[in-house]
């Protein structure tokens, strides 16, 4: 158990200093989570000595790889930054098992993942929440986005309505149930409701990435590590990279960010060492 208290501890204050790290750099230093990763196989190869038994760093690397396959996943498709598949990988190295947490239905590395994407998607609406608070432009696209589609929203959903209705209806007289029109009436204004709230949220999603996330600067000011727009990766550029664009006679430059995603692995973690699978928890508060 005492392997597993420091792998727990080395994994969230190594995910605390890399997403501090990026909220104040938009890096990770890929010596954060190559020390998780040393600490992680050092640990498991003494327990395996120990205990004579090959299973204890067999477990950290095929979780850590796993996981580290999944990372880059989504950093080839452009979702992540390396660091990010760098960090979840070290934490799988870390934590493979599920000894630290008993109330896991799930292996730890999955129910992990998990609630990464949970607690990321709470975090990234409050990020960009807070960014829209900050640069007004973001809500003013937003609204103005809004408008555009109104009539389009509208129609649309009106046909929904009437669809959903017409699917309820014909649901009850198929297993001939008792009819019950404030049921139909919720069955499908609720579905309606909840597809609006979606495309605003992704309309929302897009005011932020297009205003917030892109900008035009200078070549004067451009640094090692921004991302230049037209990266399909999210890779910053080098130095070897900045010299030829500040020869290559431009002016100006299209850089991106995005939200510095980071913070969401330490806040997983404890999400599940408290809660457990964030699935599980979901449904008890629906419930």
């Amino acid at each position: 158990m005492e392997f597993q208290i420091i792998s727990f501890a080395t994994a969230l204050v190594g995910s605390s200093l890399a997403g501090l790290c990026d909220l104040k750099t938009t890096e990770i230093p890929d010596e954060i989570p190559y020390a998780m990763i040393a600490i992680a196989l050092i640990l498991y190869g003494i327990q395996s000595y120990l205990q004579w038994s090959y299973w204890p760093l067999l477990n950290s690397l095929i979780a850590g790889l796993s996981l580290l396959g999944f990372g880059f996943m989504m950093y080839y498709l452009g979702q992540w930054g390396g660091g990010d598949a760098k960090t979840l990988s070290a934490i799988g190295f870390l934590i493979p098992t599920s000894e630290l947490f008993p109330e896991l239905i799930f292996p730890f590395p999955f129910s992990y993942l998990i609630n990464v994407f949970l607690i990321g998607a709470a975090y990234m609406l409050i990020y960009a929440f807070v960014l829209s608070l900050i640069n007004r432009k973001i809500i003013s696209k937003f609204v103005k986005d809004l408008k555009s589609t109104s009539n389009v929203l509208l129609v649309g959903s009106v046909f929904l309505f009437v669809f959903l209705v017409g699917i309820n209806w014909y649901l009850i007289n198929f297993f001939q149930t008792r009819f019950d029109l404030v049921l139909i009436l919720r069955s499908s204004i609720f579905p309606v409701i909840a597809t609006l709230g979606l495309f605003a949220i992704w309309k929302f999603a897009r005011s932020v990435e297009d205003v917030g996330f892109k900008r035009t600067i200078p070549i004067s000011k451009l640094k090692v590590g921004d991302v230049l727009e037209q990266n399909k990766l999210w890779e910053g550029i080098t130095e070897k990279e900045l010299i030829k664009i500040k020869k290559s006679g431009k002016k100006y430059v299209r850089i991106k960010e995005g939200v510095r995603f980071a913070p969401a692995f330490p806040l997983a973690l404890l999400f599940t060492l408290y809660f457990g699978d964030g699935l599980f928890f979901l449904i008890k508060l629906l419930m």
